[in-house]
């Protein structure tokens, strides 16, 4: 069968555009999805690679117990007129949090222990055991949390500690285990 010849000069181009525009279309295409393939793949190759290296950065943890003994509280961390007892979360993530018991040892000397400042961590977190405690959060102003009370401090918040109950008990998990502190002057 012969194939007819279109009528004139202009039909034959529009034919011929029409081609090549499918030809171009559908080369875009095939081109488009394997760009998309291949920025998903390396997506997905990045995003194990950053997994994989997190993970390998990052000790095997281990168990922790603590048992409540009256001789592990020591007066050995940041505040002088705290005792701490620690709950072996340090050693036993390598470093990647802390979690330890304070007592604040009362009465309250507001003179001592309304001092202004921040520590350099990734994450704080406090609960009240026992007793009560008044302190001051930046942005929120005084705020008196008591027996079941609990709150974060995001990272280099500013706050201070106003007053406290003579048997206040303090739960503090911090990550990372070590940080630094940085007290402020008025």
């Amino acid at each position: 069968m012969a194939r007819k010849k279109p009528a004139t000069r202009a039909t034959a181009k529009a034919v011929a555009t029409t081609a090549a525009r499918k030809k171009t279309t559908a080369r875009k295409s095939a081109v488009g999805k394997t760009a998309v393939a291949k920025t998903t793949a390396r997506k997905t190759l990045k995003a194990k690679a950053r997994a994989s290296a997190l993970k390998a950065r990052r000790p095997k943890q281990r168990i922790a117990v603590s048992h409540h003994r009256e001789e592990d509280f020591k007066i050995d961390g940041l505040r002088t007129y705290a005792r701490y007892r620690d709950l072996g979360i340090a050693d036993a993530t390598a470093g990647l949090a802390r979690a330890h018991v304070i007592r604040l040892i009362g009465p309250c000397n507001p003179v001592e222990v309304a001092k202004l400042h921040y520590h350099d961590v990734e994450f704080q977190m406090v609960y009240v055991l026992k007793g009560w405690v008044k302190s001051y959060l930046e942005g929120v102003g005084d705020t008196l949390m008591k027996e079941g009370s609990s709150w974060t401090q995001p990272p280099r918040i500013r706050h201070m500690i106003l007053d406290h109950s003579d048997d206040v008990e303090l739960l503090e998990v911090i990550l990372p285990a070590d940080f630094k502190t940085v007290e402020l002057t008025a």
